[in-house]
Order: structure tokens, then sequence, then C-alpha cells
């Protein structure tokens, strides 16, 4: 009995070295196949990072092209011709030498400035053509 249990044990041995190389190349095929789908799947995270930023790019392209177009609208808009208001401190000073804004003339303007120091006058002047009220 002793032999047969021996044969037993070595049939079972043999067995259990023949499951474990199995389970060994199984083991191997389970890491390249899992090395292979890593990679794959990087390269597929790739494209899609690839394409969201090529997307959003193409967004702020547009965005910026409308803004710089409706910057382009508002300076227009915003010309020297349009706005014809002084600060009330110019307008009273102005006032008080007889200009008004419906009189504006260089001459008026020069006359009524000529109290006035050479920085004064060109600061003045500055102010008016700032305002539209100059051409």
């Amino acid at each position: 009995m002793k032999q047969s249990n021996m044969m037993d044990w070595t049939e079972t041995a043999q067995r259990l070295e023949a499951v474990a190389a199995a389970l060994e190349q199984t083991a191997a095929r389970i890491a390249e196949q899992h090395t292979a789908l890593a990679a794959e799947a990087q390269e597929s995270v790739g494209r899609i990072v690839a394409t969201v930023e090529s997307a959003r790019e193409a967004e702020l392209e547009r965005r910026l092209e409308e803004a710089e177009a409706r910057i382009a609208e508002l300076t227009a808009a915003a010309a020297p011709a349009g706005r014809k208001t002084l600060p009330s401190g110019m307008a009273s000073m102005l006032a008080k030498q007889g200009v008004t804004v419906e009189s504006m003339e260089a001459g008026a303007i020069d006359a009524a400035l000529s109290s006035l120091s050479i920085e004064q006058r060109i600061a003045v002047k500055a102010e008016l053509l700032r305002a539209g009220l100059l051409g």
C-alpha cells in the first residue's frame, strides 16, 4: 500500500506542477494583455484630449474674434465726434470768459484762455479735444 500511496502522491505532485505551470502561463498572458490594453487606452485618452483641446481652442478663437469685432464696433461708436460734454468746472470757467459750447471757435477760445499759463491752455485745449468740441 505504501507504494500505491507514494504513486498517488507523485501523480498529484506532477499534476500540481502542471497546473502551476499553466497558471504561470495564464498570468503571463493576462499581464501582456493588460499592458497592451493600457497602452491602447492611453492612446485613446491622448486622442480624446487632443480632440477636446482642439475644440476648446476653436471656441476660444471664435470668442476672441467676436470680442475684437465688438471692441472695433464700440471704438467706432465712441469716436470723439460722438461726445460733446465738458467737465462742469471747465464749462463754468469758459462761461465766465463768455465762451459757450455753441459759440466755440478757435479765436474765442484763444481769447478766453489768454489769462492762463501755457500749461493750463494746453490742458484746457486737450480736454476740449477729448470732449470732441475742438476739431
